[in-house]
Formats: structure tokens, sequence, C-alpha cells
């Protein structure tokens, strides 16, 4: 084991002071005794103890400090030697939509062959019924793991199954659906239906729709699918919340919050049901974007009707950023990232592949440079930071320029703004995170090898830049400020194994030998730095970090126990990594069985 660095070293004079302060200060309802107790303060300093007053943290150092902190009511808790450190922060994820997934028709993120992925799909229509109008929606389809890799979907493989009814399957990446022929004919699409700002439809060599929508163009088919209703929003709520728990996650933020979701987490905050810190970013459709105004006043309004003020020991809603998409996603077959140079094309034969640049660049901006300067400056005059989703490097590229705009203009505004995502960036652009205070917000299980990151970008995306494919530990090396999301539900939440993936590019071992190796890319993070970016930097990224993300003396008692010492021995083994209780505000809100 190695050796504890304590907060407090044990001298006489300041244990001295330490039990005068506890006599002085009413009794602690919490101290933990006899831990590694990894605080994640600016030394990243390991304790043995830790005391809770009133949901927030008094002490932390020594057992025999913590102990001067005991009355008679305290409940004490021997950790017996377990690791304790700061509860998760998970910087980006969309709640409700995974609450409610894990009550819906489930592909489970498989790998599936055409006829597994039919399969699936009828046993949901025989088991969900309902008449020939009623909609069959499934969700978390691995589009990018289809077997064989590259099969082309398309709305044939739907119409194939045993119902008459509309059905749409949505990507668990977010960014596409496939739909079937009815589903087409509802929604109005055919061979004359122009792209949607934002989005685009597939076409045969016909020029008839394929059944796969990509971004916008989902809204489409979206606007006609009975939404949950309110008390459907709540139990998928409180089932996220549930999952949160189990994995450790205290504080979140919903990266595309639309206002049923804000509600949803609101009523279990008002019936005392939070238990984790909800921060919620409402976004802004590019089409809203050249007249933003309308825009913002329903977000102002959103805040004025759920934002709970300032922060509490009990968690409680806030709404204090914005959510902007760039673009979409740099593999294949969506191709839908922004791009600074054109994705690489086969010129020649399967077996003796010809790659060279094609013209495709992905689609225009989502928010041209022209249109996300002033935005971002009105969002941030307005007290909001941006959250701007950007996958390709020629998005990462608009998005910085413009927070550069932005600090040129208003050197002394203050502004947190996040980058999320940044699969591939210029390396001529690693170093502007760290000077313009910009904080890429990765999703770090991302950082391996997997279908979508080998056969869906490789090739297209040629070595050169395949060489800076998910970049987390170059963007660290350059200073930038990594913070973690997970973006459940485009994968399972699981927080260790992305944890795990951020400290060593390697896949789980059951993907296969072909995903073996480490994703090229620069270094891993650190473990330490993996944490931090689940933790400390989260806390930063949504203002929160005075109050959480370490475990200090005044902050709020967010806390988790853990089944093994993360931070030292095999970083693959932290995938295995088990929460056994989490607390947040100095309440326990989750016990192992």
């Amino acid at each position: 084991m190695p050796i504890l660095r304590y907060l407090i070293t044990g001298a006489a004079s300041v244990l001295a002071l330490a039990a005068a302060t506890a006599q002085a200060a009413p009794a602690a309802d919490t101290v933990l005794l006899h831990g590694q107790i990894h605080t994640i303060d600016a030394r990243d300093s390991v304790a043995q103890a830790l005391a809770v007053k009133d949901g927030r943290i008094v002490y932390v150092g020594s057992d025999a400090g913590a102990k001067a902190f005991a009355g008679p009511a305290t409940r004490m808790i021997d950790l017996k030697g377990g690791v304790v450190m700061p509860g998760l922060i998970d910087g980006h994820m969309h709640p409700l939509e995974g609450g409610l997934g894990l009550l819906s028709c489930d592909l489970q993120y498989k790998r599936l062959t055409v006829p597994e992925f039919q399969a699936m799909l009828g046993a949901c229509a025989a088991k969900d019924g309902g008449d020939d109008g009623k909609w069959l929606i499934a969700v978390h389809w691995f589009q990018q793991e289809m077997q064989p890799i590259g099969v082309d979907m398309t709305k044939a493989m739907l119409d194939a199954l045993p119902t008459r009814r509309p059905v749409a399957v949505f990507s668990s990446f977010g960014h596409s659906a496939l739909v079937n022929t009815r589903a087409l004919a509802l929604a109005g699409i055919d061979a004359k239906t122009a792209d949607p700002v934002g989005g685009a439809i597939h076409h045969d060599a016909a020029g008839a729709p394929t059944g796969l929508l990509e971004d916008a163009a989902q809204d489409l088919v979206r606007k006609l699918v009975p939404a949950p209703t309110a008390e459907e929003e709540v139990v998928g709520a409180r089932a996220a919340l549930a999952a949160m728990a189990a994995q450790g996650v205290t504080s979140f933020l919903d990266a595309d919050a639309p206002r049923q979701s804000i509600k949803a987490f609101s009523v279990l905050s008002k019936a005392g049901e939070l238990t984790a810190r909800a921060h919620f970013a409402p976004h802004i459709a590019p089409e809203e974007g050249p007249a933003p105004e309308p825009a913002l006043s329903r977000i102002v309004e959103w805040r004025r009707t759920f934002d709970e003020g300032a922060p509490r020991v009990t968690p409680s809603i806030m709404v204090r950023t914005v959510k902007l998409y760039m673009d979409g996603v740099i593999t294949a077959p969506a191709f839908t990232g922004v791009m600074l140079e054109p994705y690489l094309e086969n010129r020649g034969t399967a077996e003796k592949p010809n790659w060279q640049p094609g013209t495709n660049r992905g689609p225009a901006p989502y928010f041209p440079p022209a249109v996300l300067a002033p935005l971002l400056d009105r969002i941030t005059a307005l007290g909001f930071d941006p959250h701007m989703h950007a996958d390709g490097d020629g998005a990462v590229r608009i998005a910085l320029d413009a927070v550069a705009a932005l600090h040129k203009a208003h050197p002394a505004r203050d502004v947190r703004a996040a980058i999320a995502h940044d699969e591939i960036v210029d390396p001529t652009d690693f170093p502007r995170f760290k000077a313009l205070g910009v904080t890429p917000v990765l999703s770090l299980q991302w950082g391996k090898q997997a279908a979508d990151t080998v056969a869906g970008a490789k090739d297209f995306l040629g070595p050169k830049r395949y060489a800076f494919m998910e970049p987390s530990g170059l963007l660290a090396k350059a200073g930038a400020r990594i913070t973690f999301g997970s973006d459940w539900p485009v994968d399972p939440l699981n927080e260790w194994f992305a944890l795990k993936v951020g400290a060593t590019r390697r896949n789980d071992p059951s993907a296969g030998a072909e995903y073996a190796q480490p994703l090229s890319g620069g270094p891993p993070l650190t473990v330490l730095q993996s944490i931090r970016a689940a933790t400390i930097n989260a806390a930063w990224s949504l203002r929160a970090d005075k109050d959480v993300g370490s475990l200090e003396p005044g902050k709020f008692a967010d806390l988790i126990l853990i089944d093994r010492n993360v931070f030292a021995g095999d970083p693959a083994a932290i995938a295995q990594t088990r929460v056994l209780m989490t607390m947040v505000g100095g309440k326990t809100v989750y016990q192992a069985p």
C-alpha cells in the first residue's frame, strides 16, 4: 500500500486545535474513520477520516482529529481501509431520455446481424401489442456495430417485420434514425422532400428515401410519435436517478434539456426525491440562430420558472447553460462532422483500396461563424454558459474562434465555455483550449478501438487525422481542463468503464482480438487525470467547484465509497469498480445490496 499523505500531520498542536474546534461546534452527524479518503483537492491529499455536519464536510484529516467531532448521536462508520472519493459529476448526459430508455424497447447497444436486429424488434412488437396505428419505437441501436460492418440499413429491413405499425429505430449516438415505409409516409417524406436545416435524408440511386434520417431530419418523424405523459416522464426521471446513484453520480448536466425533462426532475425536487444535483442546458436550434431572441426569451423563462437559486445542501435544479449543436458525428455512415479537410473516398476496390480526398467536408456548420459569434455574446450577456457540441475539427475551430471573439469583445466577462466531444481536433488548436479557458467535455469511453473508431473512421479520415482521434491525452498535455461527460444514453451508463478507457485507451477484452490494442491518438490520461475529469474539473465547468468536486471542509458532503483503490494497481481494473455507498449532502442515497 502506498504511504498515505495525510492532511493533518499528527502534530500535537494541530490535534489540540481540532479538538477545541469540535468542542466549540455541535457534534458531527456522521464520521467516517479508518479509510483511504482521496480528497481530489489541489494537492490530491489522502486522509484517514472525515466528519459531516448538516450536509457539509466539517473536517478531513486523521482518525484522532475526526473522533473529536463525535457526539452521542453521531453515526460512526468504520471504513476498514475502504476507499472514499468525491461523488462523480457527469458533465454531459441526457438523463430523461436515458431513464425512459430503461423502460422502452431496448436494443441494448448490442452488436447485431440484420436477422438478430429484426428478431429483437419483432419481440418488442409482439410484447407491446397495440393496433396498427401505434408507433413501435426502439432505442439504443448501435448502428456502427451492425454486422457485417458497413451493412446498408434501409427501410426494407423494417418493412419485413410482422407488423403494419409505423416503426422508428433510434441510434444510440442520437444522430440517426431508421424508419419503415409507413413511417415515411406518415411524415410526408418522399423523393422531393428537402433536407431540413441541420439534417439529412438518405436517398437511394432512384432518389427514393431509404429510411435513414440524420440529425434534424429525425424531427420529421419524432414530432409524430406520441410524447410520454408527464407521469411517465417522472417515472423515467426517477429511474435515471436510481441508475446514477448506483454508479456514484452525485451531479449531472442534462446537455440538451427539453422543458419536459426539467419539469420532470423539478417534480422530484419538490417532492424531496432528487438524489443528484441537476444542471440543465436547454438548446437553441440551428434555424433559431440568425434571429435568436425568441429562443433566448424561452430559455430565460425556463430559468425563471425552474431554477431553484443558490446551491444548497439538498440537491436542486439549476438552469444556467445553453446547448448548441455545431455539427453531427464524424463516423460512417453519417459523415455529419464538419471537417477542415474532406473525408477520404475509396477510388479503388474493396480488395485493392485507393483512399483519396473526396469533396465531402460534412454539412455546412449548423451555426456558421457569422451567426455563432453574436449568439455567444447574447447567451453570455444573459448569464448563461455556452455548451457546444463539436465532433469534427472544423466545428471545433469555429467554436474556438467564436469564444476568442467573445473574449476580445468582452475581456472582463466571466465565461466558462465548453466544447463537447472533440473527436477530431487539429493539433494547432490543442493549446487554444487552455488559452481561451474552454473546457473540452469528453466521452472518455469513446477513446478505444471499436467499430465506430476503426471501421467507421480510420480509412475515411486518413492516417494524419486518425493519429489525433479522441485526443484526450494530447489535450491534457496542452494544458486543457479535461472534463468527463458520459453522453448517456448514447452509451450505457457505465462511468467506471469510461474512466478505465480514459486511463488505458483500451476496449473491454470481450470486444474481441480485433479491438484489443489501444487506440492511437496520443497517450492515455493518467488515472488521476481521468478521475479529476469526473470530479473537480466537471464541477468547475458547471460553476459548482466551490461546493462539490473535492472533499474539503465547507463543501457539501457528496461522496462515494467504492470497493477498490482505483488510484493504485492496474488501471484496467477500474472498469470493475463497484460503488458501495453514495452520499449527497450528507444523506445516503444508495447502499449496495
